[in-house]
């Protein structure tokens, strides 16, 4: 039996060493044994030992760090959060996430593609890293300055061609075997067919005797009728419940004015090639339209005036900042060309073709797309030959282009002869804007059109 004083002893030994442990380790509720050491990079003596995993988490960010006797290894995960996307847009939907958990971008890689009332926008990466977590999945609707994912910047890099090459091989070399298996019961059955006694004509079949006509046996066998459903945009909801609202909101009237293109044809011929030598862009229709239409909006202010419905005034604006409508994969979009006063036919010409390149490509922004006074909609591109745009709201009116085609008319000595017309449409607020501003409006610029030189001389 031992003696009083050794077990005093040893309990002093045991209180010694629970106190030392306590001192250089955590508590357990935080701290996880990892099972292999990990060589700290600011350890001066370079010196490896046994290593600790803690995590730190709040809302905003969270840290990883590997505990030593030594010294704390901070190792930070970023949160990124939702960007602000425009003054009024204050959610987006996630439609397409590149990454998964655990994959390793770089810099301007697109991490996920969110998409708003008006467009898609691209979230990327802002360092090299690896993403930890994704805050959402696809469809789900997230809020600007809420958190979108978490990435590790302090991850390493996989190394070039890691991912399972060396199991690719398998994957090949596996169906060798069973192809070449295949052909065994082709040639195991190839013998048998000799053996088959032929076969004996069918007897001549008896014509089957008249029946009545069947309605309902033949509305069966007309074919299949299926149906496909697919959600909706959000770009494409919104334009629904614009024009809705527009439709719900304005007194909106159309009134129609055929004008004479030919002039303007034969000038473009003429000038078009010496046009894109010294400007680099194609001379089209829609520079000659948009001068046509701001020289009118100058002489016209009500139709690019507004009406403040809270503060139950009129709005009338000094400057022109004309919208055209550009049909885009994802729908239609309209930029905006700002202060077409100071425009010249070149600068129109090189904005709409820089819009109808970034449509296409998806990268139109919200500044390209806010404001505007007027709008211009050229429905002639796809063919129609006359139709009543709708007014873009807060806008008071919108000009409706239409396809050209050769039609019979009178001229000014009598005479009847082909031309190529076009359609014009002025949709207008008649709140707003009475018949006449509407009608001298329209006609002013179906004349600017018909004779040209009429912008020339500001006529």
């Amino acid at each position: 039996m031992l003696s009083s004083s050794i077990l005093r002893a040893a309990a002093r030994n045991g209180s010694r060493r629970s106190q030392w442990t306590s001192s250089i380790l955590p508590s357990s509720s935080a701290v996880v044994t990892s099972s292999m050491p990990l060589q700290q990079k600011n350890d001066r003596n370079n010196k490896t030992s046994q290593s600790y995993y803690q995590y730190n988490g709040n809302s905003s960010s969270s840290s990883r760090s590997y505990t030593t006797k030594s010294s704390i290894l901070q190792m930070p995960i970023k949160t990124i959060d939702v960007p602000t996307m425009g003054d009024s847009i204050t959610e987006g939907t996630i439609v397409d996430i590149p990454v998964a958990p655990g994959d390793y971008v770089n810099v301007d890689d697109v991490v996920i593609v969110l998409e708003t009332d008006k467009v898609s926008v691209d979230i990327r990466a802002s360092e090299d890293g690896a993403v930890v977590e994704i805050h959402g999945e696809v469809d789900d609707v997230v809020e600007v300055g809420s958190a979108l994912y978490r990435l590790d910047t302090d991850a390493e890099a996989p190394a070039a061609g890691a991912g399972g090459g060396g199991e690719a091989p398998k994957a090949v070399e596996a169906p060798t075997p069973a192809a070449a298996a295949a052909p065994e019961p082709v040639a195991a059955a190839a013998p048998a067919a000799p053996v088959a006694p032929p076969t004996p004509p069918p007897p001549a079949a008896t014509p089957p005797p008249p029946s009545t006509l069947n309605v309902e046996s033949i509305t069966t066998t007309l074919g299949t009728r299926p149906e496909r459903r697919s959600k909706m945009s959000r770009m494409r909801q919104r334009v629904a419940s614009r024009l809705k609202e527009s439709q719900n909101t304005a007194a909106m009237l159309t009134t129609f004015q055929e004008v004479d293109m030919g002039n303007f044809m034969e000038m473009r011929v003429r000038h078009k090639d010496e046009f894109e030598k010294k400007h680099g862009v194609k001379l089209g229709f829609m520079s000659v339209f948009v001068k046509a239409c701001t020289s009118a909006l100058q002489e016209v202010p009500a139709i690019n005036a507004y009406i403040d419905d809270e503060a139950k005034e009129i709005v009338y604006r000094d400057y022109c900042d004309v919208s055209v409508a550009v049909a885009s994969p994802n729908g239609l979009v309209v930029p905006v060309l700002r202060n077409t006063e100071y425009m010249s036919f070149a600068d129109v010409e090189r904005t709409i073709a820089l819009f109808g390149k970034k449509a296409r490509e998806g990268s139109l922004s919200l500044d390209d797309m806010t404001g505007g006074t007027f709008t211009i909609s050229n429905g002639g591109v796809f063919g129609s030959l006359m139709g009543t745009p709708i007014i873009n709201q807060p806008q008071s009116a919108i000009l409706g282009m239409h396809a050209t085609k050769m039609r019979a008319v009178v001229d000014e000595k009598g005479n009847v002869v082909a031309r190529p017309m076009m359609y014009l449409a002025l949709t207008y607020d008649h709140r707003l804007i009475d018949g006449r501003e509407g009608v001298t409006f329209l006609k002013s610029v179906a004349d600017k059109i018909t004779d040209p030189s009429r912008l020339v001389f500001d006529i």
